[in-house]
């Protein structure tokens, strides 16, 4: 699997056509929209890998950090920029945090992925609660001048723990966003989990540690920032933004339902006068190059020359004229992308699951495709209702953020007798709120899989016939009460008398087993003692080089991972298990350094720690750079001794 990082979902003209042609060459021509606004092609040869990236570069394209213990892709409301309630534009200032973070060597080994995002108003489409970082744009008046801040919120995830985020604060002004990201990722690469996988996402660290105490240590941090303030410069980026104006194409517009329809859920007001976005709904993220390249040559042509990916696995095109919507329609319609009901309960997101992904337990897109025939045939008036949604994933990684939905669902297993089917874990009473609130779904029940589509329509036809007056899903399903949707689905979870299609998976012909290995993104480590002290020369190299061209923080940096890596190395060669740079240090002055075991004139971590007392300046990088190299000879003369012994 390759996964092509597109920040904030946006891809130019060009960018879509060059990601299609590599598509074609290396894989099958289909194309993934992801929840994170990436896309991922599949089936790619590994030795082909280098060659496809090379080509995607020419149109700077990358797959840097899309993928490993690294910041993952920034993700943004799609509408941001064209979104009437919005404050201001969030995208240059994510544009600037992706620019900023990639390659830089405080996020490239961290203990676990990190996530972020930035919403384009309060009503937080980015969903901010849900992630690592959340950011939310906001306005205040000093002195009759507008002053451009964020609201932030913090340690926030979903899979198997869900976690709502933290607010940090209402306000934080541009000039301290990436000065407060850096801190915050130089705490998280510090102290947190490396040894235990399922713990080492940033929630768990602020489980442990508390809220008040992580901010404590971020503050701390901030002497050791290369930038106290970095002002971010948008008046570039608002220049070249300029509203397309081309050719009235003369098309007489549709009169059937399907264009009407089309037109209330698909079409989508802009705060740019005469002009509006027209939503494209992609089933299950899924779509082809054949596709792409017509999307391509109608946004260069007809819009501004770019489309944004969507979190719910959409595409959006932006800046069209009012007078081009039916043309638009009848092109979208030729390429079977006109369907109507886009962000509604009838556009269904679903991860990957067991088509492509190690880690799926169940298929999620076989029941996604179920799901939808049901709202589309039995429901249609669903598929103008933007207040619900259904969200599927595989298993409980949550990829598919099932556990925020109104209504999810999440892959599992039944053990029957001896055999065992797929199943699905029914979820209920998720949502975003807005002003950076969500709330996560409850577990309610267990049902074979071939049962969910049952499940939706219990579940739609209780609603419809027990909701309140201006009650909405979520209001309904705290009236009731989670019990009571456990005694309405109890009925579809009796094992005793099943068919031979319950055994069997949606999407597959073959009897149900379960094959769980390493997912399709996981980060990949090498504990041996010989790779350790390598990379850790490779870091005092790299850190010479950034010495040489005067990146003094980045220096000091590698310097330092440089004498981490070297110490980790020493103590597994002890058999000394670690969880955290922060306890490599601890354990080295404890096994090593105080027994007298390796001289180095201190204590290790009063060597090391000196990145967070000092201002990363020539002279202390230069000291910094020559202090690590008489410790890393020490290290090699004393694993020398131990392999000789």
């Amino acid at each position: 699997m390759i996964r092509i990082k597109l920040p904030y979902g946006k891809a130019t003209g060009d960018q879509l056509t060059r990601i299609a042609d590599v598509s074609d060459k290396y894989s099958t021509g289909r194309l993934h929209i992801t929840t994170r606004q990436d896309i991922q092609i599949h089936y790619v040869s590994l030795d082909q890998t280098p060659e496809l990236w090379a080509e995607l570069e020419k149109d700077d394209v990358t797959l840097r950090e899309a993928c490993g213990n690294t910041v993952r892709n920034i993700t943004a409301s799609e509408t941001a920029g064209v979104d009437p309630l919005e404050p201001f534009d969030v995208t240059p200032y994510a544009d600037e945090v992706f620019r900023y973070l990639l390659r830089n060597p405080i996020c490239q080994e961290m203990g676990r992925k990190f996530k972020m995002s930035f919403s384009a108003s309060e009503e937080d489409t980015a969903l901010s609660y849900l992630h690592d970082l959340g950011f939310i744009p906001q306005v205040k008046n000093e002195n009759g001048e507008e002053i451009r801040g964020f609201k932030v919120l913090l340690g926030g995830g979903l899979g198997s723990q869900p976690r709502h985020a933290d607010l940090i604060t209402e306000f934080l002004a541009i000039d301290e966003l990436i000065p407060f990201i850096e801190s915050v990722l130089r705490i998280f690469d510090r102290h947190g989990e490396r040894a235990k996988r399922l713990k080492a996402r940033m929630k768990f660290l602020i489980k442990d540690i508390g809220t008040e105490a992580f901010l404590q240590l971020v503050q701390e941090e901030q002497k050791a920032l290369p930038y106290k303030k970095y002002p971010i410069d948008t008046q570039a980026f608002e220049a070249a933004k300029t509203l397309p104006n081309p050719e009235i194409l003369a098309v007489a517009e549709p009169l059937d339902l399907a264009y009407a329809q089309w037109l209330v859920t698909n079409v989508l007001p802009q705060k740019q006068e005469g002009y509006v976005s027209i939503g494209v709904k992609v089933s299950l993220g899924d779509f082809y190059t054949d596709q792409a390249r017509i999307l391509s040559a109608l946004v260069k042509q007809y819009a501004n020359d770019e489309v944004r990916f969507t979190l719910r696995q959409n595409i959006l095109i932006r800046d069209v004229k009012k007078e081009l919507v039916p043309f638009f329609y009848g092109e979208l319609k030729k390429i079977g992308l006109a369907d109507h009901g886009y962000n509604t309960l009838g556009d269904i997101t679903a991860c990957p699951g067991t088509d492509t992904c190690n880690l799926g337990i169940a298929s999620s897109t076989g029941i996604a495709k179920e799901l939808e025939k049901v709202i589309l045939h039995e429901y249609p008036q669903y598929l103008k209702n933007t207040d619900l949604t259904i969200k599927i994933s595989g298993c409980m990684n949550a990829c598919g953020q099932h556990n925020m939905a109104h209504i999810g669902f999440q892959g599992m297993s039944m053990k029957v007798g001896k055999a065992v089917i797929p199943a699905l874990q029914v979820l209920l009473g998720g949502g975003t709120l807005g002003n950076g609130n969500g709330r996560f779904s409850d577990k309610v029940i267990k049902i074979p899989s071939k049962r969910g589509p049952e499940a939706l329509r219990i579940l739609l036809d209780d609603f419809n016939l027990n909701v309140g007056e201006n009650e909405n899903f979520l209001g309904y399903y705290d009236r009731q009460g989670q019990m009571y949707f456990y005694d309405m689905l109890k009925v579809l979870t009796s094992t005793e008398i099943l068919t031979d299609s319950d055994y069997v998976d949606w999407g597959h012909e073959e009897s149900y087993q379960i094959a769980v290995g390493v997912g399709e993104c996981a980060g990949v480590v090498i504990d041996l003692v010989a790779t350790l002290l390598l990379e850790a020369r490779e870091k005092l190299d790299l850190a010479k080089e950034n010495l040489d061209e005067k990146k003094w923080a980045d220096s000091i940096y590698q310097t330092y991972a440089g004498m981490i890596n070297g110490a980790k190395a020493i103590l597994l060669g002890e058999s000394i298990s670690t969880n955290s740079y922060a306890n490599i240090v601890a354990l080295f002055d404890e096994s090593f350094v105080q027994t007298g075991k390796i001289d180095l004139g201190s204590d290790f971590s009063s060597l090391v720690f000196q990145i967070k007392e000092n201002e990363p300046t020539e002279e202390f990088a230069n000291t910094y750079y020559t202090q690590a190299q008489e410790v890393f000879e020490n290290l090699i003369k004393f694993r020398e001794k131990e392999v000789a012994l």
